[in-house]
């Protein structure tokens, strides 16, 4: 890619428009479409909107069939979960809970906003798989009725070497990690290996110590290595802890 545009201003000029009417009525050769159109063919980006609480995707851009291999009229919550590799597919699920989870205190507290981006492997047009992150701003309106809408902006991120044990993890306010993704952005990392999830897996199921280490095949001394270095990596004060927070981010 020899050019993007790094901001997304005109994602906000989008919301601005057509949120009153919950997305409806979105024209193809709206100049503001077309323009979102694209930068988003240069930024190797398609994007969506939706209503978390009809649990709907509304309108989504061209590009979905050039990434996915799906019609932008066919795309579904359903169509997603089919492209995502099998090795995810357990946390796509944990964190579309939580996203959920997020959108109903909003709907109950009657206002926020809140950002969330993970990557993810996914299969593309070609059925091969690729790196993606997936950014989702998630709001409270009551116009045109009370919901959580959200604006979805999914980025081809194959040219940003991963860390194999890690991936990229936001929830939050600050909307300065909404923008074009770089090496900074996706630095902002879940701090815990492969193994050491899996570990904490299983702590939250109820094994001892030495059972977590027959499953993993792995020995006693190794697993009290891990939960050492999980305490002290999260700051927390005990494992209860520690699961309690994973739960409430959408990890466990």
């Amino acid at each position: 890619m020899t050019e993007t545009t790094l901001d997304y201003k005109i994602f906000f000029q989008l919301i601005e428009k057509y949120g009153p009417s919950g997305f409806a009525g979105i024209a193809p050769d709206d100049p503001l479409m077309k323009e979102a159109e694209e930068i988003t063919e240069k930024n190797d980006q398609f994007f969506y909107f939706g209503d978390l609480i009809l649990f709907k995707i509304i309108y989504t851009s061209k590009r979905s069939l050039d990434m996915l291999g799906v019609e932008p009229a066919e795309l579904s919550p359903l169509k997603l979960y089919q492209v995502i590799h099998p090795d995810e597919l357990d946390r796509n699920i944990l964190l579309k809970n939580l996203l959920m989870k997020s959108a109903h205190k909003m709907l109950l507290a009657e206002k926020g906003h809140i950002l969330f981006s993970t990557n993810f492997k996914v299969k593309n047009a070609k059925g091969k798989f690729f790196n993606i992150l997936s950014q989702f701003y998630m709001y409270y309106s009551e116009v045109p009725y009370k919901s959580v809408f959200v604006f979805e902006v999914h980025t081809n991120i194959d040219w940003c070497k991963q860390h194999k044990c890690c991936f990229h993890y936001y929830l939050g306010e600050d909307m300065s990690n909404f923008r074009y993704p770089d090496k900074e952005l996706l630095r902002i990392e879940n701090i815990f290996s492969k193994r050491e999830l899996d570990i904490i897996h299983l702590l939250e199921k109820g094994y001892s110590t030495e059972r977590i280490a027959e499953t993993l095949f792995l020995s006693p001394n190794t697993i009290k290595t891990h939960r050492r270095n999980m305490l002290h990596k999260s700051g927390k004060a005990n494992i209860p802890e520690l699961i309690y927070d994973l739960k409430e981010h959408g990890l466990l």
